[in-house]
């Protein structure tokens, strides 16, 4: 067994782009300079009688997703982005479907599947910016909404599955 290190370009990130009852699912790849996971474990800390020190227990997540992209017109799951921030959407309008994909984790029953996680996210757009002579970015956050459905990516189908 070798220390493989997992690089970036080895966790592939899908959004949900169509709201009715058929999902289209979008590689957010170009245009995505960053996107990252921050689990943001919520503790509860207390300290006993017999005890100095404070023993603490997760007690919840707040998953986040901090966004930088640039702005691409051509790419769907950008001005997907882009057009919750730009129109000011709120409340369940500012929902989306979004599966991330750990392409280092095969399902060997299955060609081009692997492990996924499938999350509701409320999408918070914080900034539609740019100087002059650069491109525009869009930049924000991914918010989780309860929890995560655990299951399968294909990604030549871009259909998720839920696992037991």
């Amino acid at each position: 067994m070798t220390n493989e290190t997992v690089m970036r370009n080895q966790i592939a990130d899908y959004l949900n782009t169509n709201t009715t009852d058929a999902p289209s699912f979008a590689l957010m790849g170009v245009g995505f300079n960053t996107l990252d996971e921050n689990p943001n474990a919520q503790t509860d800390g207390k300290t006993y009688i017999h005890q100095k020190a404070q023993s603490s227990q997760i007690k919840n997540y707040q998953t986040q997703f901090p966004f930088d992209t640039d702005l691409i017109a051509s790419e769907e799951a950008v001005m997907a982005l882009y057009n919750i921030g730009r129109n000011q959407k709120i409340g369940a309008d500012a929902e989306l479907e979004y599966v991330r994909v750990e392409l280092f984790q095969p399902d060997e029953a299955t060609s081009n599947t692997f492990k996924a996680r499938k999350f509701k996210v409320a999408v918070a757009v914080t900034g539609i910016t740019g100087a002059g002579g650069e491109a525009v970015k869009v930049t924000g956050t991914l918010h989780g909404v309860g929890d995560p459905i655990y299951g399968t990516f294909n990604t030549t189908t871009k259909t998720f599955v839920k696992t037991a």
